[in-house]
């Protein structure tokens, strides 16, 4: 969340920041945090004060009993007893002044860097990099027109896992429900490969694998975010109140959740594969057929902790490995800078990769990188002691996905089918022991 030295000393500039979301009533959502702040400081100050003069008349009582002013220690015993009633209700002012400020700092979201454009739906994100002609920024998606040619690649790849019997669709809904497919042969040794693949090329780019939980409690969704924005698209266990993980963002970046780091240990860089549940309520049509969108889908991901000053240098070194892995698979990509309208609650600024697809003709997102700078750290009280001055600070966290791998595995299928059949990418040949699908 914010942090109030920023809501309190940069009203202006947060105030824009919101308006840049698209966040509705910026303005009055930090006037209220400001009011709900001043009453806290305020009712604080009270009690400070309050506790300061009972500790004066309780120290005052035993010196007059010993004087033998008995009369006038019983009228500081009463005064005491009167400020202990004044000091429980004041207790009671903060702590519920306290937990309205967090409440309320949670809904307001983060605010955007500079550098982020503006707009207000997908069109009018930045194309920064692509793979297939050289681009200036400043390209708006909806702008945006060349895309390769390959006229083998005609068919969607959930017609292509029927005929190779790779992915059944029909038998996940038979077990679960939509949106939990069922790989098989051919299909699950791709599935694995790629996930052994994305994980060894982040070993081999200094991140320490993790493998956490794929269940959640409570604090772990605030701390990252989650909750309470995305509540209704998580699955929520309500007997144990935990939750199943959008993301292995969450469970990794709240490892470090009320922890001080060495800045001398900073970066840190963790990956992680986990499966992802998401509810994604009210998504139907053509766009999230197959494995377009799914309830339950394989991802890696990696995450860094790190200082302000060093957190845009290694968002750069995520998005050169993430771009680094699309090159390696052989597939068409591009890089956008997300809008202000179109980046999520939580980012202060968010590049995503998309790949094409010539078989659906459209581009399909395979990744989010993103930089939060402080406002995780804010939620999570992760925080770092300077080597300098030994003072402490709050860390900037940053994830991405490297990466999800349905639409990977789809447009593997798709743009790599010839009248033979299938093509298998050099990079995943060794891990998946054939080079073609046929």
């Amino acid at each position: 969340m914010l942090t109030l030295k920023l809501i309190t000393e940069e009203t202006d500039k947060v105030i824009k920041g919101l308006e840049k979301k698209h966040f509705p009533n910026a303005k009055e959502a930090i006037n209220r945090a400001i009011e709900i702040d001043k009453l806290r400081r305020e009712t604080q100050t009270q009690l400070d004060a309050t506790l300061s003069e009972g500790k004066k008349y309780a120290a005052q009582i035993g010196m007059l009993m010993k004087q033998g002013k008995v009369a006038e220690a019983e009228t500081a015993k009463a005064q005491v007893a009167k400020l202990k009633e004044t000091t429980a209700t004041l207790q009671a002012k903060l702590h519920d002044a306290e937990d309205a400020l967090t409440a309320h700092l949670y809904t307001i979201p983060n605010i955007p860097y500079d550098i982020v454009p503006e707009g207000t739906v997908a069109e009018d994100n930045l194309v920064v990099k692509s793979s297939l002609r050289e681009c200036h920024e400043g390209d708006k998606v909806g702008n945006w027109t060349t895309v390769p040619e390959n006229p083998e690649a005609k068919t969607p790849h959930w017609e292509l896992a029927k005929k190779y019997n790779l992915i059944d669709f029909d038998l996940g809904v038979k077990i679960t429900g939509a949106g939990f497919p069922v790989y098989i042969g051919k299909g699950a040794q791709l599935q694995r490969a790629l996930i052994n693949f994305f994980l060894d090329e982040a070993r081999k780019a200094g991140y320490v694998e993790i493998m956490p939980p794929t269940v959640v409690n409570t604090a772990s969704g605030y701390g990252t975010g989650q909750l309470p924005d995305k509540e209704g698209q998580m699955y929520h266990c309500e007997v144990d109140d935990l939750y199943l993980i959008p993301t292995a963002e969450v469970p990794v970046t709240n490892i470090y959740r009320d922890v001080i780091i060495d800045e001398k240990d900073l970066p840190l860089k963790n990956c992680a594969y986990t499966q992802c549940f998401r509810r994604e309520a009210g998504s139907y049509g053509k766009e999230v057929r197959g494995l377009n969108r799914l309830h339950e889908f394989s991802k890696i991901e990696i995450v860094r902790i790190d200082t302000p000053e060093h957190s845009e240098t290694s968002h750069q070194e995520m998005l050169q490995h993430v771009e680094g892995l699309l090159k390696k698979l052989e597939l068409p990509y591009r890089i956008l800078r997300l809008c202000g309208g179109d980046q999520s609650f939580t980012s202060a600024i968010c590049y995503d990769f998309e790949v094409y697809s010539e078989a659906q003709s459209r581009w399909l997102e395979v990744s989010s990188v993103s930089n939060f700078d402080t406002y995780q750290a804010n939620r999570l009280k992760c925080r770092y002691r300077r080597s300098e001055d030994k003072k402490i600070q709050l860390c900037h966290t940053l994830n991405g996905s490297a990466l999800a791998l349905p639409r990977i595995v789809a447009t593997i299928l798709e743009n790599n089918q010839t009248t033979e059949g299938i093509r298998i990418p050099k990079v995943l040949q060794p891990y998946c022991g054939f080079d073609m699908i046929k």
